[in-house]
């Protein structure tokens, strides 16, 4: 059995809640960091892949961003830069050195490309799984996500073009994970062929479509061990 110990951080003006899942065997070296998407998303969705992993020898690590969960904070005032610095913070706290494997789901597909895009940290990085992925104009960075022109920004065709996700992606060359589901109702087709290109440029690539899966899919995959187990096994590699 894998253990999993609720802790929490103090980081960029918030309280944000982690819980680190301890493998209960064989440690396989370095620390897998999972991440939720945005709305009403939370840890707890990417709380089952996480003890899969550790149950694969992976010590791995989830945490609320600030304004979801039982992090402190308004959702409002989060925005895509500060979601980056609090993953960032919990990397530095709880897997400060040694080989990392990142996980986001929807809008932490950019905050997984944008911690690849940081030396001291995309350097470590061994393996990346990306799940029903979106990607963001860099324009609104900065923006809080309750201010209109970041809605409209994201309203306005083509504005995911100017993404930074994608060369982060095209130059990595680990291994990577693109996770489908089989119909989304919420990202754009070619946003997701775009990703696809990106990975496919210098990563050992593997692309995985879950029948009967939407959007959601760090919560449907907690109800389908078969599957979570298969995206695990894809992130770990058959070598480990």
């Amino acid at each position: 059995m894998t253990a999993a110990g609720a802790v929490a951080l103090e980081a960029d003006g918030e309280r944000l809640a982690c819980t680190v899942v301890e493998p209960a065997g064989r440690a396989r070296p370095g620390t897998a960091l999972l991440m939720h998407g945005a709305g009403s998303s939370g840890k707890h969705r990417c709380l089952p892949l996480a003890q899969e992993l550790a149950a694969a020898g992976c010590r791995s690590v989830v945490f609320d961003f600030a304004g979801h969960g039982t992090s402190t904070g308004e959702l409002g005032q989060l925005s895509l830069a500060r979601r980056a610095r609090q993953a960032r913070a919990v990397l530095e706290r709880y897997a400060p050195d040694g080989p990392l494997l990142l996980v986001g789901f929807s809008m932490s597909g950019q905050t997984v490309a944008d911690l690849l895009g940081e030396p001291d940290i995309g350097g470590r990085v061994r393996a990346v799984a990306l799940g029903a992925p979106a990607a963001y104009a860099r324009e609104v960075r900065e923006l809080p996500f309750a201010e209109p022109e970041f809605t409209a920004t994201l309203r306005t065709r083509g504005s995911w073009r100017s993404s930074t996700a994608f060369e982060a992606l095209a130059a990595f060359d680990g291994r990577a994970v693109l996770v489908l589901p089989e119909s989304d109702e919420v990202i754009p087709a070619e946003v997701t062929d775009a990703l696809d290109a990106a990975l496919r440029t210098r990563a050992a690539y593997t692309r995985l479509v879950l029948p009967g899966a939407d959007h959601q899919l760090g919560g449907w995959l907690s109800t389908h061990p078969e599957h979570r187990a298969l995206v695990a096994a894809a992130l770990l590699g058959a070598g480990g």
